[in-house]
């Protein structure tokens, strides 16, 4: 007798449910989120039937967390169940879809009874893999809080300190580099701007870094600043700078996590054994290890539409009737989606073949972003072919229909023109 484990989990306690090839109950309870309830979901299993044999498979509504990396650790099968996913299969059991946590587990059970083939079962990646994606997770969830972080420094500065936007607008890093952030938390407001004395203002560019072209800097910071500007009432002028001074320590609080993520990235990621992702042109180490999204267990995705789908570079395509609609996907992968655009910019200086591919997709009228997708979309499925037997990738191989149109000589004339200078 097969039986299927549903768990509807919550942050103090978890529902647990266990049916039978016919869907009835076996066994149902709450267990605690701690070690004894994880001992008493085990203990549960086991009375069912639970063999190390044929271990039980597991449907939960999320991929991450303790319970979840527990029963990873006992080899079992587990099926993380999109919330949304799960939804619809409610009215199969009640015509008014209302939910309780009961029944919810029951719900759980009968979609890996019943859909098992139409889900994809928790990866079983080694330890550095498993590393190696949530270094990659923390750096991008970095890098966006700074991005966010720094709108709001502009947004705020916009409305109260017009000599900062001037100062700040030849300076790299949409004005928010370390010396202009370094000035700004010395001189949050108008006002105080135009205190710092040539020596003060000296000290701070070297404070932030700065070795080059210092004199000339503090002399056009003291004539900006100096510069007759519209102001805002005293009080809340000074009200907006206590609040920019806070974005600031935010702003500098992001950019070192941004940088100290993307270090450990790197490291693991060059520790990880296997050579195939930063073999590929354009694609380092830190794109690398955002590649490490998926994972390194070879079963995940059976196919390369399955890994393209789950990086969002395919397309979907909905068809009723007469009509046909291509659409960018949705729902994907962040991270490794973000990551795309970064591989196949830097791809055209690195590959011959993918900027031929790259120049025909624009030579046929597809937009920039557009035309960026299709060497993406097939660096990815090259890559899914290479993960396979664990080679290497190939320029010959990977672009050989598209690169033999070109003769030797033209094929020559556009390697030297993505060289570099000299």
């Amino acid at each position: 007798m097969k039986l299927y484990c549903g768990i509807d989990w919550a942050e103090a306690h978890h529902d647990v449910a266990i049916i039978d090839d016919a869907g009835r109950v076996v066994s149902s309870n709450r267990i605690g989120n701690d070690v004894a309830g994880f001992a008493q979901l085990l203990t549960m299993l086991a009375e069912s039937g639970d063999t190390p044999a044929n271990p039980v498979p597991v449907a939960i509504e999320t991929d991450r967390g303790l319970l979840v990396g527990a029963l990873r650790a006992t080899g079992r099968v587990t099926y993380p169940i999109n919330p949304l996913t799960a939804s619809p299969y409610r009215s199969r059991h009640q015509v008014s879809g209302a939910e309780a946590d009961a029944s919810a587990t029951v719900l759980l059970a009968n979609i890996v009874r019943t859909d098992a083939a139409a889900h994809r079962p928790l990866s079983t990646d080694a330890e550095l893999a498993q590393a190696v994606r949530w270094l990659a997770r923390a750096q991008q969830d970095a890098v966006w809080a700074r991005q966010q972080l720094g709108n709001q420094v502009r947004s705020l500065i916009k409305d109260f300190y017009s000599a900062a936007l001037e100062a700040s607008a030849a300076l790299g890093r949409g004005g928010l580099a370390r010396d202009a952030r370094t000035v700004l938390a010395a001189a949050p407001t108008p006002d105080r701007s135009t205190k710092p004395t040539r020596p003060q203002l000296r000290g701070l560019q070297g404070k932030s870094g700065r070795q080059r072209s210092i004199d000339t800097d503090v002399d056009r910071l003291r004539t900006v600043f100096r510069a007759n500007y519209l102001h805002q009432l005293v009080m809340a002028e000074n009200a907006m700078g206590i609040q920019l001074a806070s974005l600031l320590r935010q702003f500098d609080a992001a950019c070192t996590a941004a940088e100290k993520s993307a270090e450990a990235a790197r490291a693991h990621c060059e520790g990880h054994p296997d050579a195939t992702t930063t073999s590929f042109p354009g694609l380092g180490s830190l794109a690398g290890a955002r590649l490490g999204e998926t994972g390194d267990d070879r079963k995940r995705f059976t196919d390369a539409r399955g890994l393209k789908a789950f990086a969002g570079s395919a397309t979907t395509t909905r068809a009723s009737g007469k009509k046909t609609v291509v659409l960018y996907r949705q729902i994907k992968n962040r991270c490794v989606a973000v990551v795309g655009s970064i591989w196949s910019m830097w791809s055209l200086r690195a590959s011959p073949g993918a900027r031929h591919h790259f120049d025909a997709r624009r030579a046929a009228r597809d937009w920039n972003q557009h035309a960026q997708r299709r060497p993406f979309n097939k660096f990815l499925g090259q890559l899914h072919h290479c993960l396979q037997p664990g080679c290497l990738y190939d320029e010959h191989r990977a672009f050989h229909l598209h690169t033999r149109g070109l003769t030797l000589d033209s094929v020559k004339c556009l390697v030297l023109k993505l060289l570099p200078p000299g």
